[in-house]
């Protein structure tokens, strides 16, 4: 029961558009919180001081911006949270218990400013407002989360690839290829067939080969989008993540679904992801091979 639990959580899960995008993700947040408040006046909610209910509400999420904007930069660098083709339930649900604390502890806070002079320095009045400011946060957060529940029924398929070309020795007639650098002042040439992929890193691309029967690795300081535009002659060639490019006539086996795939390629153990957007285009491709 315990590990149909575990697998369950970690399934793949599209990311939540507010942990995506953290400037709108901070808009939709606060926005809803000033409306809700506002129109709803849910708990018994008032203005504070003299202020009307609107201009205490609107204080509060000025106050809220940049520490909400801040907690979902901060979660898009984190390297647990960054990769959002290795997103899941469980990471879903502690990105979602991160921000609404963040939410709870900013309010508390703000409440020394904002409101009358009061005892708030306890742990009933920390609580309280964690928890109820956790209440009307999180129901934006679970409207984007509830829209894409159809994936966690997705079924996982495991398909594998009869290749006719997986040997990296040139063809005949083959064309070499000649990738160059940003500065000029480096260049690389390799056959098609010797390519198995390209992965961004930083402000470099680093192409893995292999020749006379080695996997090699070369780095060229460049951006993924101009080797995809040098590579663009080659048809089985492909990009297929925004971090990777890869030889398709390498590809072994797929497994994953709609959400995004994850391949093999001869000659090396690892794996690597097609993203969401490009499943579909990626099967097209991939039938000319089969």
């Amino acid at each position: 029961m315990a590990s149909k639990v575990q697998e369950f959580l970690n399934k793949r899960f599209p990311k939540n558009f507010i942990f995506i995008n953290p400037f709108w993700g901070t808009m939709i947040l606060l926005g809803f919180q000033f409306a809700f408040l506002v129109l709803y006046r849910p708990l018994q909610v008032h203005g504070a001081r003299s202020f009307s209910i609107e201009f205490t509400m609107i204080s509060y999420v000025l106050i809220l911006f940049l520490p909400v904007f801040g907690c979902l930069l901060l979660l898009n660098r984190f390297r647990y949270f960054s990769n959002d083709s290795d997103w899941s339930l469980i990471k879903e649900v502690l990105a979602t218990i991160i921000v609404l604390c963040v939410v709870g502890i900013t309010i508390y806070f703000a409440g020394f400013i904002i409101e009358t002079p009061a005892d708030r320095w306890n742990i009933s009045t920390f609580l309280n407002s964690l928890s109820l400011s956790s209440m009307i946060a999180i129901i934006p957060i679970i409207f984007f989360t509830i829209s894409n529940y159809r994936y966690l029924f997705s079924p996982d398929i495991l398909q594998f690839y009869n290749q006719s070309d997986t040997q990296a020795s040139p063809k005949s007639g083959e064309e070499i290829i000649h990738i160059s650098s940003q500065l000029k002042k480096e260049e690389l040439s390799f056959f098609p067939s010797q390519l198995l992929y390209a992965e961004s890193d930083g402000n470099y691309v680093v192409f893995h080969l292999i020749a006379d029967g080695r996997h090699i690795k070369r780095t060229i300081r460049n951006s993924i989008n101009e080797i995809e535009q040098q590579l663009s002659s080659v048809y089985y060639i492909m990009r297929i993540h925004r971090a990777f490019i890869v030889n398709l006539k390498k590809i072994v086996s797929k497994k994953g679904n709609t959400l995004g795939y994850r391949i093999k390629l001869s000659d090396i153990d690892i794996e690597i992801p097609v993203s969401r957007n490009n499943t579909r285009n990626f099967d097209i491709q991939m039938k000319q091979f089969q």
